[in-house]
């Protein structure tokens, strides 16, 4: 087996066609054609001497040995990253590619930072992996696959370095017209008793949720999952039931009057944003200069975005 003659454009193009099971999507992805694609897959398990995908029509999926050869493919990448990391880091420059992992309610205020942080740093490449929930991006800080994350709850799974940086509250929304209303304070018995739309297992804000209600003592009647903050706004809008969502995600709905925050006892339930890498990681000074911005502005911008929203539910 000629695994030295292998390519680490090969191993690119595999891993691309492994998350993507296409080999049309990876061209398109990578700016190749399909055929290029197909040349070098087929290259590449000639080096291996065994088929590494399963083809069906258009779509593609790995073979048993293509899903041993991608865990090898990916700590190849890894450490190719980290080798990047540290010469940069010697080289002392502030250029190169910053990736940056966020859970999905993270996306509603991290761009503001990243285009705060690109007007003081404009040879740095920003790039974004937007994660349905907190576990997928637990996974990818575990495959080395982003610099650094976005999130809240830090995982206990990995060795981490987690810093907190601004205040993360988390609010019960209702449509403005829902009757739950009784001295101009919703009762906890009444929430208790509506429809209930709530995020996935395995977010952040589901676990949250859970923690309130288990204090609470309550077992609200859970009509709906779903794993997208905007889709649970429109079905809160149109009345389908209340929900528990972060304040971030908010601030157009609210302000507009579509939406209205419930002022329940105990909350907002203020939880923290945190950054987070592998303590294992040397951090490329792209990465650096991102932490410090974020550590240094990023707590004053969400207050400055909080402070009317809050201000509205204590004059409640």
């Amino acid at each position: 087996m000629a695994l030295r003659n292998v390519s680490m454009r090969q191993i690119q193009i595999f891993v691309e066609v492994a998350k993507r099971q296409s080999f049309v999507r990876t061209a398109e992805a990578l700016h190749l054609t399909p055929p290029a694609v197909t040349m070098q897959i087929k290259e590449l398990e000639h080096a291996v001497e065994l088929p590494l995908f399963d083809r069906r029509g258009r779509s593609v999926s790995l073979t048993t040995a293509g899903e041993y050869f991608l865990v090898y493919a990916k700590r190849v990448l890894s450490t190719l990253k980290d080798a990047e990391d540290a010469m940069a880091r010697l080289r002392r420059t502030e250029t190169g590619v910053l990736v940056i992992g966020l859970v999905s309610t993270a996306k509603y205020f991290v761009p503001r930072l990243l285009a705060a942080f690109r007007r003081e740093h404009p040879g740095i490449e920003l790039r974004l992996q937007v994660s349905g929930n907190r576990a997928q991006l637990v996974t990818l800080l575990q495959e080395n696959a982003i610099d650094l994350a976005v999130m809240g709850r830090p995982p206990k799974e990995l060795a981490t370095r987690a810093e907190p940086f601004a205040a993360h509250p988390l609010v019960f929304v209702a449509p403005p017209g829902q009757l739950l209303l009784k001295d101009d304070r919703p009762l906890l018995a009444e929430l208790e008793a509506q429809p209930f739309i709530v995020r996935e297992p395995g977010s952040g804000t589901r676990r949250a949720l859970e923690d309130y209600l288990r204090a609470q003592q309550l077992t609200p009647r859970v009509t709906m999952e779903m794993s997208s903050n905007e889709t649970i706004k429109q079905a809160v809008m149109a009345g389908m039931g209340v929900s528990f969502l972060s304040l971030h995600t908010l601030g157009l709905e609210l302000q507009s009057g579509l939406l209205r925050l419930l002022d329940l006892p105990g909350t907002p339930i203020m939880r923290t944003w945190n950054l987070v890498h592998l303590q294992s990681k040397v951090l490329s000074p792209a990465a650096e200069a991102f932490r410090y911005f974020v550590l240094e502005h990023a707590e004053a911008m969400l207050e400055a975005h909080d402070a009317p929203l809050l201000s509205a539910l204590s004059r409640r």
